[in-house]
């Protein structure tokens, strides 16, 4: 798919994508936002300060994709600690997951919010590619998004590093995992365009 992203004069990126790579993105979008869930119930008429010191969980996430956007904060580089260090490393981990989970779920919504409307705000393209163009601020957001996009595939193909992926890319094409992988590497090649964009 040749679809990059380039620098546009004063800030931005834009980036020419067909129909099949709209569809792909939105599509994976949605399915991002549908796994993160719903934020909470909002009432127009009711206090603004109401919802601000709304507890999260405090328990990581079963699903090991939500596992991996929403980490514990506290974990030993090192490996495995000892079962003393380990208790006290869940109950940090507990206590900040239950101020911030809310916030970062949040984010993460918004972000890929903001890739469905910017695609759904693109013209039908038809044959040729519909030129999108994001300001610097919607620039950050698909490079949130696009992040998220790639860490909820890794996961599901249980990608631990970067040399995971590239064996992967050598799959025989009857392999049901071939297309994951061809997203994760797409998603990889956007994600790496938009950085340049964004270095001053």
């Amino acid at each position: 798919m040749p679809g990059t992203f380039e620098p546009l004069p004063g800030g931005g990126a834009a980036v020419a994508l067909d129909d099949v790579e709209i569809s792909i993105i939105r599509s994976l979008a949605v399915q991002l936002m549908e796994l993160i869930g719903p934020g909470p119930a909002e009432d127009a008429s009711a206090d603004p300060f109401a919802g601000l010191f709304d507890e999260g969980p405090s328990e990581p996430p079963s699903d090991p994709v939500l596992r991996r956007l929403f980490p514990d904060a506290y974990v030993d580089p090192e490996g495995a600690p000892r079962a003393e260090e380990a208790e006290e490393q869940r109950a940090h981990s507990a206590e900040f997951r239950r101020y911030t989970e809310n916030d970062l779920r949040a984010g993460k919504r918004d972000n890929a919010l903001a890739v469905i409307r910017s695609l759904d705000g693109l013209l039908p393209a038809g044959e040729d590619a519909a030129v999108l163009e994001l300001s610097p601020d919607e620039s950050r957001q698909w490079l949130g998004a696009l992040n998220d996009l790639r860490l909820a595939i890794g996961s599901r193909l249980e990608i631990s590093d970067e040399d995971d992926g590239d064996l992967l890319f050598h799959l025989p094409a009857e392999d049901p995992r071939k297309p994951m992988v061809m997203a994760y590497l797409w998603l990889g090649g956007l994600q790496e365009a938009l950085v340049a964009t964004l270095m001053p």
